[in-house]
């Protein structure tokens, strides 16, 4: 059982590794016997909560007003959140750490280039043919964390170093 509620949040650029590194963060934390834990997955999010918005800042500001309340509403009644979410904006990403307590922020990050050779929906690609609008980093801005809790760099690190640095955050400060 988790000490206390959490809010794990990670943000980065598109294929830097934020969901793969969640998913492998939120199983070591269930084989650890540490289940009230939820994650909010941006496809997921997508799918059911803001299938009605776009990708224009507006939105983008929009769709994270409403996973801060999810996560906000979680982690009142005790469930850790892993929310997974590019959120571009340091702007938003304030506002959620003003909304939350035991908020974290992961910085996933991976160089461009990385992250291009690691997108195989070819996203990229077709963001700078200009097939794709507002695409974070080539049409829309991503403003890289100020200072996070913690930086995992997914180009230099594997997904088990990389889990490791987060559940080691987790147990210094006393999360888990």
């Amino acid at each position: 059982m988790s000490k206390k509620w959490f809010v794990l949040r990670f943000t980065g650029l598109s294929w830097a590794w934020k969901t793969t590194l969640s998913n492998a963060v939120h199983k070591r934390l269930i084989e650890s016997w540490i289940t009230s834990i939820q994650q909010l997955d941006w496809d997921l999010v997508r799918e059911h909560i803001t299938k009605d918005l776009g990708f224009t800042k507006e939105d983008r500001e929009e769709n994270i007003r409403r996973i801060s309340f999810i996560a906000w509403l979680l982690s009142k009644h005790g469930v850790g959140v892993i929310a997974t979410f590019i959120s571009p904006y340091q702007k938003m990403r304030d506002y959620v750490r003003s909304q939350t307590t035991n908020f974290i922020e992961v910085f996933v990050n991976a160089p461009l280039a990385t992250c291009e050779s690691r997108d195989v929906k070819g996203l990229y690609a077709k963001a700078r043919s200009g097939e794709i609008k507002n695409f974070t980093w080539i049409s829309d801005p991503y403003e890289a964390p100020s200072n996070p809790d913690l930086e995992v760099r997914t180009d230099l690190l594997s997904i088990d170093e990389s889990v490791d640095l987060v559940i080691n955050y987790l147990k210094t400060n006393s999360l888990i």
